[in-house]
């Protein structure tokens, strides 16, 4: 592999018709049963479809040749075999970030990322996939390229689930097996709840993927019905949480729903959710020069997480086209983590991988969305800057919450 991106053929354009036909991996093991029941196959069948959709290299339903024809035919009309067919990969880090934009059958771009990491002392070889929820977001973060999209539509389940078999394939054509799987790219997990769930029993499901709930993270800007779901569920995956900022001030500027749940609630349910599964929560934190990477913020962030069952995890800002800001520095980052770290508080530094080929969530999909006009880019510059001053005196956004973010 190379870090240029793939010689490949561009994406055809968007489909009218949304596909109708629901996806095979997202179906349960029941009613795919009593697809073949109603048929009159044998049990059988159920099992060499699983075999073929988890188990297998093969990428269309012509391709499962331990089913008859005319069976293959059937099935062909009535679900589909991959939701994601169309991607376009591009590679970084010298192949050990491999970006992938899938467009499904509607025209809506997705994207996941693959990223891999050698074994090294005490640490085995792992690869993580991070997928995406939906397609664009609601939330609108303001340093996210999804938040630049807006909100095109939920994923279904086969076609959140489908992004993890498209890199498992890849991935077992090398003799290699996915290790881990991350909610983390477009949208917002908790705003698709019903089918984040569905995909992960699916992915944990042993006659499915069989990938075990402690290595699959779900990541949420704080959505607290979501949360407090969850911690209900009991589930043992892990939660992480996009803080980005301790003072609801600023906090409203760069995650716009704490205007609907402040940050004091969201960090409650979080540790409710830590108290009643026995695991930590993660603290995801993108760091902005000037913006969020101060001391007073540092201090705050200190105070808010003291004394939990918590791991904040310290990120550089990706280049986001449109906003007028840039990552922090290294050394205040590591000032910053210097503070928490004082405090108690368990810190790591993560580096950005792929800025070449756009692997934050969302690049891709802006890019191929085309530049929006320059006033449009200058007012909302000039928003930014405002709201960020605004925030950094203290003042609270009057704002509302963003649209599709409810109860």
């Amino acid at each position: 592999m190379s870090d240029v991106p793939l010689a490949q053929p561009p994406l055809p354009g968007p489909i009218v018709v949304r596909d109708a036909r629901p996806g095979i991996s997202g179906l349960s093991p029941d009613r795919l049963q009593a697809w073949f029941q109603e048929r009159g196959e044998p049990a059988y069948r159920v099992r060499q479809v699983e075999d073929a959709v988890w188990r297998s290299s093969a990428s269309t339903m012509a391709d499962v040749a331990t089913l008859p024809a005319a069976l293959r035919d059937a099935l062909e009309g009535a679900v589909r075999f991959d939701t994601v067919g169309e991607t376009e990969l591009r590679f970084a880090d010298g192949g050990n970030t491999e970006k992938a934009l899938h467009r499904l059958s509607d025209g809506a771009l997705v994207e996941s990322v693959l990223m891999h990491y050698p074994a090294g002392v005490g640490r085995r070889e792992r690869h993580t996939l991070c997928i995406s929820s939906q397609a664009g977001c609601a939330v609108g973060c303001p340093f996210c390229a999804t938040g630049e999209l807006g909100f095109t539509r939920d994923l279904e389940t086969a076609e959140i689930v489908d992004q993890v078999r498209h890199a498992a394939r890849r991935l077992a054509a090398d003799g290699r097996h996915l290790t881990n799987v991350v909610y983390m790219g477009m949208g917002e997990p908790l705003l698709n709840l019903d089918r984040v769930l569905e995909s992960i029993e699916a992915l944990n499901d042993p006659a499915r993927l069989g990938l075990g709930a402690r290595h699959i993270t779900v990541s949420t800007s704080g959505v607290v019905p979501g949360m407090r779901r969850l911690t209900a569920l009991g589930p043992q995956f892990t939660l992480a949480v996009s803080l980005h900022a301790a003072r609801d001030a600023l906090r409203d500027v760069l995650v716009p729903l704490n205007r609907r749940w402040p940050v004091a609630e969201v960090v409650a349910a979080a540790i409710d959710h830590a108290a009643a599964t026995g695991r930590r929560v993660s603290y995801e934190v993108t760091l902005i020069d000037g913006v969020n990477d101060t001391d007073l913020d540092a201090t705050a962030m200190a105070e808010l997480l003291r004394g939990q069952r918590a791991h904040v995890n310290l990120i550089p800002m990706n280049p986001v086209a449109h906003t007028p800001w840039r990552a922090s520095p290294m050394d205040r980052i590591e000032t910053f983590a210097g503070l928490l770290r004082s405090a108690g508080v368990q810190t790591t530094i993560r580096r950005n991988r792929g800025q070449e080929i756009g692997a934050a969530c969302g690049q891709l999909a802006a890019e191929r969305a085309g530049e929006p006009p320059v006033a449009a880019v200058d007012r909302r510059r000039r928003l930014l800057i405002d709201a960020s001053l605004a925030a950094l005196r203290g003042e609270r956004s009057d704002e509302p919450s963003p649209v599709g973010v409810g109860d």
